[in-house]
């Protein structure tokens, strides 16, 4: 295998794969796993905070370039084969890895002795599966839960993070490890949640009763524009891809802010990951008692009028879901030869050209 290019280190995606391959294995001698290390693309993304349309787009890209220099392996499952459904690192290419990243290489196993500290309960499982994890880190929650951490209040798992390590991001790592496996530690003893971020804002120049989630940031910079001028929403929100449905309680914090109940309408990319995004959002809003998130039709029907012959290869062929002809209602049909294609649109087709020239629109449609 040749070198590898040191510019590999700043490509996020592979940051957080190392990130979360040296919690599981870093202190790991050689040999001592027969299996590699994978992690689903999905979740990989999510944990990255790569959640934007743009976002994810650059991470393909990333990936590809990292499995064609030999550092990982790209698994597509057999009905999508140009989607990528998991990255794997393969032990031998362990060693590069462990390069790449120098300022992080652990020593090895540590001559800790396990059984000579008093674990408290939450931990009693410690020495018998000795996880690699550093002791220094171990002994902070196990101080925790010593002094009195079972009566502390929830809090956001990078501020319990950073008061038990000095560190805001090591607990997040460490969720990957053995010790948050099923049956053992978890957020909820730690007394700590994760903490999805607020939205970006933009209240319009009068309440109308009706707020528009937009999925991706040019469009919502257009759309903003464009109600600045034609008064048609109470405010326009930037959803940011995949955190709308992660952040959906925030949306709360909205509404209140604005005078009149409002109706929520939201527009993203078609294909099927911008769909499931505002559906899964819906629930979640029907839950937390808020109005449920609606398609905004008029912006999906100007969206499949303008991609007529400019769609894009998504790389899945993915039939219209049940859940997504509901929610989209009259446009399911028209949407179905493009998922049946396994084609996709990009909402930025609707930009700001397009919107100048649409002098009239009801907000509600």
């Amino acid at each position: 295998m040749k070198p590898l290019n040191p510019s590999f280190r700043k490509l996020p995606v592979l940051q957080e794969l190392h990130r979360q391959w040296f919690a599981n294995r870093g202190a790991a001698t050689v040999n001592e796993y027969d299996r590699p290390f994978w992690r689903k693309w999905e979740d990989l993304l999510q944990d990255a905070g790569l959640n934007s349309a743009e976002e994810r787009r650059e991470a393909d890209r990333d990936a590809r370039t990292l499995a064609e220099a030999g550092l990982i392996v790209i698994k597509a499952s057999r009905q999508r084969r140009q989607v990528i459904e998991r990255v794997v690192i393969p032990l031998e290419t362990e060693p590069e890895l462990r390069a790449l990243f120098p300022e992080l290489e652990a020593s090895s196993k540590s001559s800790f002795e396990w059984e000579t500290v008093a674990w408290e309960l939450e931990l009693s499982f410690v020495p018998e599966v000795r996880p690699l994890v550093a002791p220094a880190d171990l002994q902070s929650m196990n101080e925790f839960f010593r002094t009195g951490g079972r009566e502390r209040p929830m809090v956001p798992i990078k501020e319990r993070s950073f008061q038990l390590f000095g560190d805001e991001k090591r607990l997040d790592a460490l969720r990957e490890s053995a010790l948050f496996q099923s049956g053992r530690l978890s957020l909820e003893l730690l007394r700590c949640e994760i903490v999805g971020e607020p939205f970006g804002w933009k209240r319009g120049p009068q309440d109308t009763g009706v707020t528009l989630v937009i999925e991706n940031a040019a469009t919502w910079h257009s759309y903003c524009r464009w109600n600045e001028e034609r008064r048609l929403f109470s405010a326009v929100v930037y959803g940011c891809g995949n955190r709308f449905a992660d952040s959906t309680r925030y949306l709360r914090d909205i509404l209140t802010e604005l005078a009149t109940p409002q109706r929520v309408l939201y527009f993203g990319d078609l294909d099927p990951q911008g769909l499931r995004i505002p559906i899964e959002a819906s629930a979640k809003a029907l839950r937390l008692g808020m109005p449920p998130v609606e398609p905004d039709l008029w912006s999906y029907q100007h969206l499949l009028r303008l991609g007529n012959g400019r769609e894009t290869n998504s790389g899945s062929v993915e039939p219209v879901s049940e859940d997504a002809a509901a929610w989209l209602g009259n446009l399911a049909e028209p949407m179905r030869p493009l998922f049946d294609g396994g084609k996709r649109l990009a909402q930025e087709l609707v930009g700001w050209e397009f919107l100048c020239l649409h002098e009239k629109r009801e907000p509600r449609l």
